[in-house]
């Protein structure tokens, strides 16, 4: 069995990211329900908002469910008293410094993945003593590493450097693309980007809707003298290459980023002032459809290229 479903009690080595304004109870618990990791996105609630998601997913599903934890939070204090109120099995830990959580939770049960972008911080997290590391090349959407390391070469040079079970994230979208991450040596797949467009994702339709127009290219990791982002092409994102073409310092930038930009965008589908946040296999995203219809044809897809693969293998010298 794979080692990464017997530790997280799931029935396949999917992870569905836990992406903010667009990842509530509604599509973590429909993707725990189909046997994969369901996530849900704390980065962007309140705690008494958080609470209501988390009460709404243990109705909604008797299957293991995670917390996506951004460790810059400024309420995680009162985030982590919810997660062991209300006993979420997994926590994922991003944008911080794992050592300083990850035995409080292991002390409570709760099992922990942290996700990374570089060799050097996977060896750290794991000598935290996290249960698993998500490494994430700089495809993915959203926030990101600067090290600007494809997902193609972070997953075969922290396999070399880590014992625990490693989850492959960025750029991931189809059965394919799991199967290859496999074969470079990850235990599971993390994607986000194609849940974003799942009739369960609480992303506005009009986000929704651009996603679904985004063509190769469309989207940029920029901002990095901030936290680094990858966008969806859009007037804000227009916005910041002038900033830059005007040579703008990082004060200039922060307040052209402002508060609440993220939501804006994504959540409340203001397309002129918002920040769109995808990865960049949003150019073959084509249509919105169920979470299980998703990883339903993600898993056949998984399927039939391994077979491809088994069957070319035989008559190889």
């Amino acid at each position: 069995m794979n080692r990464f479903c017997q530790i997280f009690d799931v029935k396949s080595p999917i992870i569905q990211a836990g992406m903010i304004w667009c990842s509530g109870w509604k599509l973590a618990s429909a993707c725990s329900n189909e046997g994969i990791l369901g996530v849900i996105g704390s980065g962007s609630m309140y705690p008494e908002v958080l609470e209501e998601h988390l009460t709404k997913c243990k109705r909604s599903t008797d299957k293991p469910f995670a917390v996506n934890l951004p460790l810059i939070y400024p309420q995680v204090d009162d985030h982590i008293e919810l997660i062991e109120k209300h006993k979420v099995p997994i926590v994922i830990t991003s944008a911080g410094n794992p050592a300083k959580w990850t035995a409080r939770f292991k002390d409570s049960g709760i099992k922990v993945i942290h996700v990374v972008s570089s060799r050097k911080f996977a060896m750290k997290a794991e000598l935290a003593g996290v249960d698993a590391i998500v490494a994430e090349g700089f495809e993915a959407g959203g926030h990101n590493g600067r090290e600007e390391t494809t997902t193609l070469c972070l997953i075969p040079d922290v396999r070399k450097a880590i014992s625990v079970p490693l989850i492959a994230a960025g750029g991931i979208g189809s059965g394919r693309a799991m199967l290859a991450c496999l074969n470079l040596g990850a235990d599971a797949v993390q994607i986000g980007s194609r849940f974003v467009a799942s009739e369960e994702s609480s992303a506005h339709q009009a986000f929704k809707a651009k996603v679904l127009e985004a063509k190769e290219g469309d989207t940029s990791l920029t901002l990095k003298e901030l936290t680094p982002v990858r966008l969806l092409d859009g007037s804000f994102a227009k916005d910041v290459r002038e900033a830059y073409q005007r040579k703008a310092d990082p004060e200039e930038l922060a307040k052209l980023l402002g508060r609440g930009r993220a939501k804006k965008g994504m959540f409340e589908g203001n397309l002129q002032e918002g920040e769109l946040e995808i990865g960049q296999i949003s150019s073959m995203i084509d249509d919105i459809r169920p979470a299980a219809e998703i990883i339903h044809d993600l898993l056949l897809e998984f399927q039939v290229a391994r077979d491809e693969q088994f069957t070319a293998e035989r008559y190889m010298f």
